[in-house]
């Protein structure tokens, strides 16, 4: 009969045979590249009114005028968050499942509207100008105050969870990046500058719009004329 230590030793050598029959681990993060990196081909030319021209331009600007946007612009801002773009109700920024959580608003010096999705249309919300409270929402950045029009991504978790469960909450934060850089690139476009900010109290901002419990404050957009 074979003793312990005997067992113990033949179970070793299985496993280290087992081990060196394994593939190697994947390099850790401080692993040094085993060739140079190799160069892409140079980014496409900025033409004028191109996709390729507004990534390159858009920058963050704080530094607004109160001037107030036009009814055209103000649609094109909101189209670019969450307007149709098909027949089929598919929409300009991606969504998980097509579940679509995200509902806009525009807050300007006239009053807070509601972006009605399906028609392109607003719809009053509020009557009053509520941009210096939402830049007191926001922790006092007043220059959101001097923004022609505030554009508000808010969400509703519920929509995609039914779907998603526990990682619908990580989409519709996802989604809501995706609609803003499609508002910043479309201000850029039109001339306008703008910068998303995330810094704010959530009840306050939530109080400030009147928003429906289940909406959740995501992103305030700025959108505005550059002070210089």
């Amino acid at each position: 009969m074979r003793s312990g230590a005997g067992r113990v030793g033949v179970l070793l050598v299985g496993l280290l045979a087992v081990t060196a029959c394994a593939p190697g681990a994947p390099p850790g993060p401080d692993a040094t590249p085993s060739a140079p990196p190799r160069p892409l081909p140079d980014p496409m030319p900025t033409e004028p009114g191109s996709l390729e021209e507004a990534i390159a331009e858009r920058r963050s600007v704080r530094e607004l005028v109160d001037r107030p946007l036009s009814d055209a612009q103000i649609g094109q801002l909101l189209w670019s968050a969450q307007g149709i773009t098909g027949s089929r109700g598919r929409r300009a920024a991606p969504s998980a499942g097509a579940t679509y959580p995200l509902e806009v608003y525009v807050a300007t010096a006239e009053g807070v509207a509601r972006y009605e999705i399906a028609d392109h249309a607003l719809s009053d919300h509020l009557d009053d100008d509520r941009r210096s409270a939402l830049a007191a929402a926001a922790f006092g950045q007043e220059w959101i105050a001097d923004a022609g029009a505030v554009v508000v991504l808010t969400g509703v978790v519920e929509r995609t969870a039914g779907r998603y469960d526990d990682r619908a909450e990580r989409y519709v934060l996802l989604e809501a990046g995706h609609a803003a850089q499609n508002v910043l690139l479309q201000a850029t476009a039109l001339d306008l500058v703008g910068v998303p900010v995330g810094a704010f109290d959530d009840d306050d901002v939530r109080q400030v719009l009147a928003l429906p419990t289940e909406e959740q404050p995501l992103y305030l957009l700025p959108i505005g004329f550059a002070a210089d």
